[in-house]
């Protein structure tokens, strides 16, 4: 039972989202076919899947825009939590941070998901409660 990680591809699209309907807290305005698509195609690497003898147990989104390293949408298959796939999946992401010459990562998690606090203070981020996001969907 191997756990492998690969980016996503458009083949992907669909398991992905039926993924985040199961595995994620709460839905993004972009959790729709054409969404995955469009990150997809703007950079192929970001999606990153891990995989345990072909099925789908999690997900992360790690963007880099040139200036700041972003991770989004990690998320673990409930029934597979509590091996380590999430530590293995920001592992990944943070590989190709380096790769592209990051330095610092951001995370979004909501402040209602505990066990996300949890899996992301286990992986080595802190909070900064001094900073403040403010957002608009377009």
């Amino acid at each position: 039972m191997e756990l492998i990680t690969r980016p996503a591809a458009e083949r992907d699209i669909d398991a992905v989202l039926a993924f985040w309907g199961k595995a994620a807290e709460g839905k993004s305005i972009t959790d729709d076919p054409a969404g995955v698509a469009r990150l997809i195609a703007r950079d192929p690497e970001a999606l990153i899947l891990a995989e345990r003898d072909g099925e789908l147990v999690g997900t992360v989104i790690a963007g880099f825009d040139g200036w700041r390293c972003s991770a989004y949408r990690l998320a673990v298959h409930p029934d597979h939590r509590r091996q380590g796939i999430a530590g293995r999946l920001l592992e990944a992401a943070e590989r190709r941070f380096r790769e592209l010459g990051g330095r610092r990562v951001d995370a979004m998690v909501l402040e209602v998901n505990e066990r996300a606090q949890r899996a992301w203070e286990a992986s080595g981020y802190h909070r900064e409660d001094h900073w403040r996001r403010w957002v608009k969907s377009l």
